[in-house]
């Protein structure tokens, strides 16, 4: 069988590929249902796009890369084709926009572009091997369990990345990348929770707070949350894309709270208040517990001193913490790194010195932040990539 284009990878990135590549085109993926990481996305509600989106968002060694395609195709426009499907929506904080029912909802969309495109999907299909001949790429596939040749033009990496192998992620997009002699930058987690030894805040688990996050590349002002293993939440998820093994990072417990000047007033109205319990009134009960052991916090608000209240403030924004890992591919919700984007035309997502050959999506190495931004980047850049492919035909 010969077709103008296959994509590998019936995810967000390559159904909207096929949505935009022309009739002759063939997804293909190993799950036995399309786009699953849209199902579970966003507790089941998909946090589709975010409306501030800018190529600020995301992460890459080329933070250039990624404006060609984000300005082609912008969350506006996703939105639009979300409304002209009648599902409704909702922001819910930072930009953020979830379905108001469920993320079946997207994928149900998505699925129904593609076939309106012309194009044919088949699952439970695995690649068994490729090659490469003049202007033709060559497929043996697996599937029900039988071998199949799909012989094509164009061929789309669009498998994603190593992250929640449980679902079937695996590297295969790395591995074709390599076969084709495209360089790759080396992948890591992202947007996932830190662990740290001996269970340090299990007493915790399942506090949360807002907090001001960061370290020597960035900082956050969102939700911390304790956990058994360490530490999640956003601020944690977004910081975790930045962070190196071994580093340190800094938690500022009381961002938005000038809690000097309120255990001050508070010293001359209730002097024989604990100083734990005032603290009590502003911070998670369970956290002021934990801290009075951790900063060795004791006495009465009257034996504290401006020099000394002002000194346990400066404990809580600036508390240093190092963790001993992350929880690796198996929570994190985006793979960092990839598919080099120099060996990529910015425009098409085409392999500069591999005709026919594109990668798009979490293949490649553009990273978004928590909120949306990943989809974003697959809807733009399979956009890019599809729209191309239909050009030529």
């Amino acid at each position: 069988m010969f077709k103008n284009t296959v994509i590998l990878g019936a995810g967000a990135a390559g159904m909207m590929c096929a949505a935009h590549a022309g009739g002759d085109c063939l997804v293909l993926d190993h799950a036995k249902s399309p786009g699953e990481k849209i199902r579970i996305s966003g507790g089941g509600r998909c946090n589709f796009t975010n409306l501030d989106t800018t190529p600020e968002n995301y992460l890459s060694q080329n933070p250039h890369f990624c404006k060609s395609a984000l300005a082609r195709y912008t969350q506006w426009d996703f939105i639009s084709l979300v409304e002209r499907y009648g599902i409704a929506w909702h922001e819910k904080t930072l930009g953020q926009l979830f379905c108001d029912g469920s993320a079946k909802q997207i994928v149900a969309m998505m699925v129904e572009e593609l076939q309106q495109a012309g194009a044919d999907l088949w699952l439970q299909t695995s690649v068994e091997k490729i090659r490469h001949e003049g202007e033709t790429y060559h497929l043996t596939l697996l599937r029900d369990g039988k071998p199949q040749q799909v012989s094509c033009k164009n061929l789309v990496l669009a498998t994603g990345g190593k992250s929640i192998p449980k679902m079937g992620a695996t590297g295969l997009a790395y591995d074709i990348a390599r076969q084709f002699d495209l360089p790759l930058i080396d992948t890591r987690p992202g947007l996932v929770p830190f662990t740290f030894p001996d269970g340090r805040f299990t007493a915790l688990a399942g506090t949360a707070l807002p907090t001001r996050l960061s370290n020597a590349r960035a900082q956050f002002d969102e939700a911390l949350l304790f956990t058994h293993r360490g530490l999640s939440g956003p601020a944690v998820l977004q910081l975790s894309s930045y962070w190196h093994e071994g580093e340190e990072i800094t938690a500022n417990l009381i961002p938005t709270m000038d809690l000097f000047t309120l255990l001050r007033d508070q010293r001359q109205l209730q002097g024989r208040r604990a100083l734990t319990t005032e603290l009590a009134r502003h911070l998670p009960g369970r956290l002021v517990d934990f801290l009075a052991q951790e900063f060795k916090i004791e006495g009465r608000l009257a034996d504290q001193s401006d020099a000394a209240l002002q000194a346990l403030c400066t404990q809580l924004e600036t508390w240093r913490l190092t963790p001993g890992g992350s929880e690796g591919y198996r929570t994190a919700e985006v793979t960092l790194g990839g598919i080099d984007t120099d060996a990529l035309s910015s425009k098409t997502m085409e392999a500069k010195q591999r005709p026919g050959l594109f990668a798009i999506g979490e293949a490649v190495d553009v990273t978004g932040w928590l909120g949306g931004y990943n989809f974003q980047w697959a809807w733009a850049s399979g956009h890019a990539t599809g729209t191309a492919i239909a050009a030529r035909s």
